[in-house]
């Protein structure tokens, strides 16, 4: 199948393409036509042009690897038949009414299986929010302002679109963006498996946060998520209570995550609990060097979230060793024994030193991870510049835990710029340190 045809076609069809702001077919169009390619608004009912696209009257009339089908899914049967003999290589379907729902629309979706199978044809869908690559400028999917998302380096595979649109702003909210994001939707014939081994070969890819409601082949699924080179971050989401909206949903076969944990132990791929968790610790992979252990130091400016902080890696199985006699002295040369000078490390507020016992405790040869929460002053700021080349200095992971008025965000950006990840809470910050901790605690 075109699989490849999803990442670079040479053409794209809107087929449902609309002038109508608001319509599907031209939410669709305001997203495509950013990429850097052919694109052929298909709509035999208009006619001139749409975002300086001329309309065509059929697929057949155009040169498209890719079709957007924007149409309802009654008609989808008849319009995948004719791309396939337009010689198309990979169709989005958007509308849902497939599986999902009823015995007609399983006989519906059973006909795009077939007529996929028939000419060799990757489908997308049906029922998903399609997908976006930033880096290639293709934005595939009918959600308005999709294409304001930018490039990162941790791509998404969700069951759910919503859930994959979703992840995707927020990432691009905290100025990270995605390599790429996909909707998988009912799955007609592109599941996790056919697309992680892509995404494993991107060079853009550093991690994959992967979404599961449950898939018919899970066998291959957790194949490839054996067989992936580039970090796996799960979330595996529903249960056998909620059956009967999950099968109304993307027609998804219950499973529990024992299933998939079960089977995957010992594989290095990481397992969480919610949507932010799958954000934060693939991010945190993606971002930062494999630590070596789960030795963690905490540096903190404020005794309560270090508290917090601690308290949830205690429970991800983290240790906090002793420091190194020469590390401790440093420390209590700077905080005069006015705090907590051991590790965990309060400095009982930000000062002008608190770069400096960062420092010293990233630089400990007991310590596999920071972890540090501070309050932005704006007196004081962010020790940037004692971090500007720390984290690949001492090669092991810098997390930031922040919080503070926006007049900040210059600051963080620097952090994040020189490989230090930051999170503005402090069960954000302990979850992706847990990430990391399990990422190699089967290894």
């Amino acid at each position: 199948m075109g699989v490849t045809d999803l990442f670079d076609p040479d053409g794209i069809a809107v087929i449902g393409a609309s002038k109508t702001p608001g319509k599907l077919g031209n939410d669709a169009m305001t997203n495509i036509r950013t990429y850097d390619g052919d694109v052929y608004p298909v709509n035999p009912s208009s006619e001139g042009e749409v975002y300086g696209y001329e309309f065509v009257d059929s697929v057949s009339e155009t040169d498209a690897d890719l079709a957007l089908c924007c149409v309802p899914s009654p008609v989808v049967p008849e319009v995948l038949e004719e791309c396939g003999e337009a010689g198309v290589g990979a169709a989005v379907i958007f509308a849902g009414g497939f599986a999902e729902v009823d015995e007609a629309g399983e006989q519906r979706e059973e006909e795009i299986i077939r007529i996929g199978e028939e000419y060799d044809m990757t489908i997308l869908g049906p029922n998903t929010a399609g997908y976006c690559i930033p880096d290639s400028d293709l934005y595939g999917s009918f959600v308005p302002q999709i294409r304001e998302v930018e490039t990162g380096n941790v791509a998404l595979v969700a069951q759910s679109g919503g859930v994959g649109i979703t992840s995707a702003f927020q990432f691009d909210r905290e100025e990270y963006g995605v390599s790429a994001m996909f909707g998988l939707g009912n799955r007609a014939n592109t599941d996790f498996a056919e697309l992680i081994p892509l995404l494993d070969d991107d060079p853009q890819t550093e991690a994959i946060a992967i979404h599961i409601e449950g898939t018919d082949d899970i066998e291959n699924t957790l194949a490839v998520c054996r067989e992936a080179e580039t970090p796996i971050v799960a979330y595996k989401a529903g249960s056998e209570n909620l059956s009967e909206f999950l099968e109304s949903h993307t027609g998804a076969p219950i499973q529990d995550r024992a299933t998939y944990e079960d089977a995957l132990a010992g594989e290095g791929v990481v397992f969480v609990d919610s949507v932010t968790e799958l954000i934060d610790s693939a991010r945190a992979i993606a971002d930062t060097p494999t630590p070596d252990g789960n030795n963690v130091g905490v540096v903190t400016a404020q005794a309560g979230p270090g508290i917090i902080i601690a308290d949830e890696l205690d429970k991800r199985g983290a240790e906090f060793p002793d420091l190194e006699d020469e590390t401790q002295e440093r420390v209590d040369g700077v905080l005069q024994d006015i705090t907590y000078t051991e590790n965990p490390v309060d400095t009982g507020r930000p000062l002008p030193e608190f770069g400096q016992v960062v420092d010293a405790v990233a630089r400990d040869e007991n310590i596999d991870i920071v972890v540090v929460y501070e309050i932005y002053e704006d007196s004081l700021g962010y020790p940037v510049e004692e971090l500007e080349t720390l984290a690949e200095e001492v090669d092991k992971p810098i997390l930031f835990t922040v919080a503070g008025p926006d007049s900040f965000e210059e600051e963080r950006l620097q952090m994040e710029a020189a490989g230090i990840p930051t999170f503005q809470a402090p069960e954000r910050g302990a979850h992706a340190v847990g990430a990391l901790i399990d990422s190699v605690a089967d290894e």
